[in-house]
This record gives structure tokens, C-alpha cells and sequence, in this order.
């Protein structure tokens, strides 16, 4: 019996911490270097226009990346074909050069970035957010993967 209620203890205890996403993907960078021509892209379908959502970029870095931050254009098309463009810089060290995020195997660190905050989907249908580095040097070394994630607001 007190096996039972341990593991449902545990498993409320884990559903309860978890966020409520609604799209999550990455995009591994091969070999850690990016070029501003290699392109993540992600597609997804929105039905809920009455919700709020969090939008972020999930980074991971090795400690071989030579800046403290890192600057991205983030393309999004909307199913009616519009599309809206934005610059995102990351902040990736400290200036102490200690870097943010959590460390992950080795010497990698996963960074969560938040691109935008409670905001509306105006449209339901289906979506493509594309990111690319905008760097002034070309390829940046030390970015292993690039992802998106979406998740309702809280």
C-alpha cells in the first residue's frame, strides 16, 4: 500500500511540474557550426485563437562559442501567408563570461529564451517559424542545436 501511494505521490509530484506545451522540436546544427544560410525551420497547427502562449528558442551551446550572446531573425508565416519578421538577441554568458543555462553533457548548456509572452494566436491553421543565425561572423562555431517551443501561458 505504501508503494501505491509513493508512486502516485511521484507522479502527481511530475505532472504537476510540467508546463503545458503544445509544440516543442530541435534542430541539430551539424558539427556545432552554423552557417547563416542553414535554416531551422518548424511547422505546427494553432486551433485555440482564445488562449495565451509563451513562444521560446532552446539553444545549446558548447563552451567553445566565442560570444556572450547570440543574435537570431526569427521569420514566422501565419496560414493566411503574411509574415512577420523580428531580431532576437540571446543572452548566452554573463559578463564574467560565465555561461547561462543549464549544463547538460560535457561541456554543452541548454538555454530556454523567451520570444514572446502571452500573446494570441489570430488566426487558427497552420503555421512556419523559420531561425536563422544573424551574426556579423559567419558560421558561428559552438551551436549544436536550435529548437522551438510553444506553451500555454500560465
Amino acid at each position: 500500500m505504501k508503494r501505491i501511494v509513493f508512486f502516485l505521490g511521484v507522479a502527481l509530484l511530475l505532472t504537476s511540474c510540467a508546463d503545458d506545451f503544445v509544440y516543442e522540436s530541435n534542430m541539430p546544427i551539424e558539427g556545432g557550426v552554423w552557417d547563416n544560410k542553414q535554416v531551422a525551420n518548424f511547422e505546427f497547427d494553432i486551433q485555440d485563437t482564445v488562449s495565451l502562449h509563451d513562444f521560446f528558442l532552446d539553444i545549446r551551446n558548447g563552451e567553445q562559442y566565442e560570444f556572450s550572446n547570440l543574435f537570431v531573425f526569427i521569420e514566422m508565416e501565419f496560414p493566411n501567408g503574411k509574415v512577420a519578421v523580428d531580431t532576437l538577441e540571446c543572452p548566452m554568458a554573463d559578463p564574467q563570461g560565465n555561461w547561462y543555462g543549464k549544463s547538460g553533457l560535457g561541456d554543452l548548456y541548454d538555454n530556454r529564451i523567451i520570444y514572446k509572452s502571452r500573446k494570441q494566436f489570430p488566426l487558427s491553421g497552420h503555421y512556419k517559424v523559420s531561425i536563422h543565425q544573424a551574426m556579423r561572423v559567419n558560421p558561428v562555431e559552438g551551436i549544436y542545436d536550435v529548437g522551438f517551443r510553444l506553451a500555454k501561458s500560465k
